[in-house]
């Protein structure tokens, strides 16, 4: 139990953790201005033991009460502000932390770690942090302090009473040992069954078209239940395994209350404890009763909270690339490739690539599906660091730059373009955020979609769903486009970023690409005739290598992949639907 409460504390941070422990020590402040109610009843019971009872006494016995009452609320209010701010503080911090964490870990963790469980960690389980770990933690620190300073204050009153309290206590914890070592594997599989329905229900709701177009729907339907079922199961197998030794703790905290009741009027009967004395222990075994409740109760959930910690801090273990480079500004922008490897889950991916691309020219890359495309250019971009080789940007590994510095030079247009649920002004200028409105607007207009933004109910404010769901692929293309001119980096990569334009919005979105390249290293997927024909280069990947590499003409002039390439691509656009 106190590694758990150490390691929730070391995960909080110097600030958070002060405010914690002070709220801790607060708490037992509060349990003391509490048990000055003793004192107040015990004025009360020495006046009528005597005999009489003087208004010096009601008033004595009804200041205390007043003094516990006011003490206890003030202090208490106090306590649950610091605890309050420093759990909501902690995983606002922690989020923020894990976002920037995730900024710089290669993109291989994204695909071996899934959706769902990332946004679980940052969902779930960091609200489970902030609204449980915060109250179990307080409550249950509070209830094992205020009882022990309860047992270290009895032993001044009666020695006996203390004795029996103290081996209550100790049963107790013993009790509670077992509770928590029940508690330790169904934790986790709560956490993961939480994953588990948030990566379903994730998953079914990203590929609804796919479900109702290949009529899937009953069998992601069960799937997506068998998850919510599984999550159910869990849940209850925890509360049906926890519930009776949470009992037998309970029934531990309520025979030593017992006990000190039973002791305390045996000798009060026999002459060697005063009545006054026996009033105090009576009142006192209540007080340590709900003490050892409160905190045997919730600390059934510290194994929820120890492995929510380690699942977020799993993330931030995680090891990052190396970062730790230079701000540098290269003279030139050429990009260079020597002999570079790389394998994903011991698959070669790459296998011995040597490149060079000039500064401001244009590189298309081809090949087969799978043939290692995008992987290159994932490696050439710093996406993922290679297994042996290097890469070059004007002369200097890309390892010797920070990565800020580096992507400053490097802009994007994918493929599958994502948008953000914000405006699409916001969206557009997503590299720029100070950017004026005129330039939001320049660029709009220089990727072809000023006009279909007009369209819109609020024009350049109209906030789109989230993924840009509220708009067609196209549109969403040609603002990724209008992003990427707003960032005016240097060196500029291309996914086959025509794929999902209309036709007939493609010879402008041509000129609208042509604008964004001019002057700039561009290296781009392509699939398409139009878009590599025109290249300064082309480089044929397959099977990891470069198979071919030369102009459009030099490639048609020699038989090979790019040829075959070619003409299947003139077969396919010379294609019609007859009558």
């Amino acid at each position: 139990m106190v590694k758990i409460i150490q390691r929730f504390f070391a995960f909080c941070g110097e600030e958070n953790r002060h405010k914690f422990r002070s709220s801790i020590w607060l708490g037992v402040l509060q349990a003391l201005f509490e048990a000055m109610k003793i004192p107040a009843i015990a004025c009360m019971v020495r006046a009528l033991l005597r005999g009489s009872v003087t208004t010096q006494d009601i008033l004595l016995s009804l200041g205390i009460m007043l003094l516990s009452i006011l003490g206890s609320g003030l202090i208490k209010a106090k306590s649950t502000m610091l605890q309050t701010e420093a759990g909501y503080d902690t995983c606002a911090r922690k989020r923020v932390e894990i976002a920037e964490h995730m900024r710089y870990l290669p993109m291989g963790y994204f695909n071996e770690n899934s959706l769902g469980q990332i946004t679980s960690v940052t969902t779930n389980v960091m609200e489970n942090l902030e609204n449980v770990a915060t109250r179990v933690v307080m409550l249950v620190c509070e209830g094992l302090l205020t009882t022990s300073l309860i047992i270290v204050m009895l032993f001044f009153f009666d020695w006996r009473i203390a004795v029996v309290l103290l081996a209550g206590f100790a049963l107790f914890l013993l009790a509670n040992r077992f509770l928590q070592k029940a508690a330790g594997g169904l934790a986790g599989q709560k956490i993961e069954a939480d994953e588990k329905l948030v990566e379903k229900v994730l998953e079914y709701l990203q590929g609804m078209a796919e479900v109702k177009a290949y009529h899937l729907t009953g069998v992601k339907s069960r799937e997506l239940n068998d998850a919510i079922a599984a999550n159910a199961k869990v849940n209850t197998d925890m509360e049906m395994t926890l519930i009776p030794r949470m009992t037998a703790q309970n029934f531990i905290a309520k025979l030593t209350g017992v006990c000190m009741v039973a002791f305390s009027c045996a000798f009060y009967c026999a002459g060697t404890m005063d009545a006054l004395t026996a009033v105090v222990m009576v009142i006192s075994a209540f007080i340590v009763y709900a003490s050892l409740e409160t905190a045997g109760n919730y600390s059934a959930l510290l194994r929820v909270v120890d492995v929510s910690v380690e699942r977020a801090q799993a993330i931030l273990d995680t090891q990052q690339m190396d970062i730790t480079g230079e701000d540098i500004k290269p003279a030139a922008r050429d990009i260079h490739a020597d002999e570079v490897e790389f394998s994903y889950e011991k698959r070669k991916v790459i296998d011995g690539i040597s490149l060079q691309i000039p500064e401001k020219t244009t590189t298309a890359i081809v090949g087969p599906s799978g043939g290692g495309k995008t992987t290159l250019v994932n490696l050439l971009a710093r996406f993922w660091d290679v297994d042996s080789g290097e890469v070059t940007l004007g002369g200097r590994n890309v390892r010797d730059y920070d990565m800020d510095s580096l992507m400053e030079n490097l802009s994007f247009v994918f493929q599958n373009v994502y948008l953000f649920h914000d405006t699409i002004a916001n969206n557009i200028r997503f590299g720029q955020p100070e950017a004026s409105m005129d330039t939001v607007i320049a660029a709009a207009k220089k990727a072809c979609c000023h006009d279909f933004i007009m369209s819109l109910p609020d024009g350049y404010d109209t906030v789109i769903g989230e993924g840009g769901a509220s708009l067609s692929g196209g549109e969403k293309q040609r603002i990724s486009i209008a992003r990427a001119m707003m960032k005016d980096a240097p060196v500029i990569f291309l996914d086959e970023a025509t794929a999902n334009v209309d036709p007939e919005n493609e010879n402008e979105l041509m000129r609208a690409i042509q604008a964004l390249t001019a002057e700039k290293t561009v290296i781009m997927i392509a699939h398409r005739m139009k878009t590599v024909e025109h290249a300064d280069q082309i480089l044929v990947i397959d099977h990891g290598r470069i198979v071919q590499q030369g102009t459009h003409e030099s490639l048609l002039a020699q038989e090979g992949l790019y040829k075959t390439f070619i003409g299947e691509r003139r077969e396919a656009a010379s294609w019609k639907v007859r009558a």
